[in-house]
């Protein structure tokens, strides 16, 4: 059983930054994809950003240009550098894996509030 751990959440003023950072129990060379997803009060949950084992990353459109998804093999770990934050950027994210053979873990999710 994989266990994915959140960190770097917290409360930030707009126009902020915040760091989350997901570490892995297993090597994440076996995830085809790692990724990030939120889900505030109320409302739906949505993919944030996403990287696949190759590099390649996709963001939501409301987040592009402000947020990065990176990875650190050596590690374990899967990175969201958040700038550039915003009241709406508020809501539990949560880290995400899937397997090359399609099965997916979920961290417990960590709290992001962007308010003044």
């Amino acid at each position: 059983q994989v266990q994915l751990v959140e960190s770097g959440g917290g409360l930030v003023q707009p126009g902020g930054s915040l760091r989350l950072s997901c570490a892995a129990s297993a090597t994440i060379l076996s995830f085809n994809a790692m990724g990030w997803y939120r889900q505030a009060p109320g409302k739906q949950r949505e993919l944030v950003a996403r990287i696949t084992s190759g590099g390649r990353t996709n963001y939501a459109d409301s987040v592009k240009g402000r947020f990065t998804i990176s990875r650190d093999n050596a590690e374990n770990t899967v990175i969201l550098q958040m700038n550039s934050l915003k009241p709406e950027d508020t809501a539990v994210y949560s880290c995400y894996s899937r397997t090359w053979g399609g099965l997916e873990y979920w961290g417990r999710g960590t709290q992001v509030t962007v308010s003044s």
